[in-house]
């Protein structure tokens, strides 16, 4: 199947790009951290409606204080431009010159000071993955030189308190359960060893502890750049297609591709005033509200299959999530969790679980132009299954509903055990996903031969693994039995059946 090409039709902006980049280098009112590719198509691109609407006058300044390849190679060479490039189901594709990032720079805490300090800041908006937020007060640096993304912000918050102690959003737009809690947790943890070692009063402390830490749950399915869009849109004659890896392994391009659905609900706390986001199709909502959403698709209609669909294509060799979603056995499995999740999810009143879980199945997972793969889905799985699935079980365990009728959540944790075998169901050797619990956690596994019995009870008894521990809620000597089953020789997951 080829997409289809519609050469010479991008919609560029509407707006004067030099007049608003002039206006929020002046008076800022939203800062980004993590300037990576669900930033650059999806927030930036809500930015831009707002812009090419008449409904804001200034863009985003876009901070990167891990990476700092990501701006000098994709931003500054084309002038902080982002070519989104949509791809729909049925093979149409949208792209459009975004152009709301008046201002990108990366590791310049100076600067960045200079503009979490500017009074006319109203929000800080985060992605920077799960482990950007981690904090260890026993490793926190000085405060004179800042080196974690979560000290260069908290340095700029105390500018921001010496200089006018003005109110702020901090929002974090990663895919984690009570995302606000994680920023908070972060620079307060920053700020009291700050105050502990005597650089900072205790007044900055309360300070910090005042400002906002609105909830939000952020979807839109977007890969690293592909080579296939690269080459599609070489025929249209656009130039600039080369993809580059840097250092510290992110994958970065003047162009992103993504699909065409996204969502982003956010409780709406922002003291300092905001961008009026619901005309850009976000859901501003309270704080119960998110959470409802957040759980509806993390732990149910959406993370939890693509969890699935990651451990079992690499075990299977599919090359795709779409061509995972071709494979009726995958497509049977993740509809038998989903179905299982959805026992504990409340509709939250705006998005309708199984319409947005139809779309899910029906349209965006099997989506043949989007070049996500389940090696990509793989990656760091061990930090998501306490949210995944470790949610819903402790759900049931709080509604008593019975465990012994779950049939597809066994199956994916006895699937992921297989997986850490290093083996695809072949028996070839798998090279595993780059999760940093895995050597450690779940080196009982690595190099585990067919037919090879292994204590499993470290594991499954696991509570911060899998949300509790699978022996106690009578699940343990199921998902060993289809650990046993599934690793008793290659093929066997090939006869994969529920």
């Amino acid at each position: 199947m080829k997409l289809n090409k519609f050469p010479k039709t991008y919609t560029l902006p509407k707006f004067d790009i030099a007049a608003v980049a002039a206006r929020t280098q002046k008076s800022p009112t939203w800062l980004h951290i993590g300037a990576g590719n669900i930033f650059r198509i999806m927030l930036a691109g809500m930015q831009q409606d707002l812009l090419d609407n008449g409904l804001t006058d200034t863009g985003i300044i876009a901070y990167e204080g891990f990476d700092e390849e990501i701006i000098p190679k994709s931003f500054t060479p084309y002038n902080n431009l982002t070519l989104g490039v949509t791809l729909h189901a049925n093979g149409a594709v949208d792209k459009r010159v975004i152009a709301s990032i008046a201002d990108a720079f990366s590791c310049d805490v100076p600067a960045l000071c200079e503009v979490i300090a500017k009074p006319s800041l109203q929000m800080v908006s985060f992605t920077v993955t799960e482990l950007g937020y981690s904090v260890n007060p026993e490793n926190v640096s000085d405060f004179r030189s800042p080196k974690t993304t979560m000290e260069q912000v908290t340095a700029g918050l105390y500018h921001r308190y010496t200089a006018n102690a003005k109110p702020l959003a901090l929002v974090s737009m990663d895919n984690l359960s009570e995302n606000g809690n994680h920023v908070k947790k972060g620079v307060t943890t920053i700020a009291e060893v700050w105050h502990k070692s005597g650089n900072v009063p205790a007044e900055f402390v309360d300070y910090v502890k005042s400002l906002s830490y609105p909830w939000t749950m952020i979807d839109k399915i977007t890969p690293r750049p592909s080579e296939e869009i690269a080459k599609m849109l070489e025929v249209d004659g656009y130039k600039h297609t080369a993809i580059t890896k840097t250092t510290k392994n992110t994958f970065v391009a003047s162009f992103v591709n993504a699909e065409s659905a996204q969502y982003l609900v956010i409780e709406d706390d922002f003291p300092n005033g905001r961008p009026p986001l619901e005309d850009a199709g976000a859901y501003l909502t309270d704080r119960e509200t998110v959470r409802k959403t957040e759980q509806m698709k993390v732990c149910s209609c959406l993370n939890p299959l693509h969890t699935v669909l990651g451990a079992a294509g690499m075990l299977l060799g599919h090359p795709t999530i779409a061509a995972c979603m071709k494979d009726g056995r995958l497509v049977k499995l993740v509809n038998k969790v989903a179905e299982e999740a959805l026992e504990t999810v409340v509709d939250p009143g705006i998005i309708d679980p199984k319409a947005f879980l139809n779309e899910v199945l029906t349209e965006r997972f099997p989506n043949p132009y989007i070049p996500d793969t389940p090696a990509r889905i793989a990656c760091d799985t061990s930090q998501k299954v306490p949210v995944r699935f470790g949610v819903t079980l402790k759900e049931r365990v709080a509604k008593g509903l019975p465990m012994d009728v779950l049939e597809g959540i066994p199956m994916f944790i006895a699937l992921w055990l297989r997986y850490q075998m290093g083996k695809d169901d072949t028996g070839a050797k798998m090279e595993l996903s780059p999760d940093p619990r895995l050597p450690k956690t779940f080196a009982i596994l690595e190099g585990v031969e067919f037919g090879q019995k292994v204590d499993l009870n470290p594991i499954l008894s696991d509570a911060d693994t899998f949300g509790v521990n699978l022996y106690e809620v009578g699940l343990g000597e199921k998902i060993e039995a289809l650990f046993y089953e599934l690793s008793a020789k290659a093929g066997t997951i090939g006869n994969l059946y529920l």
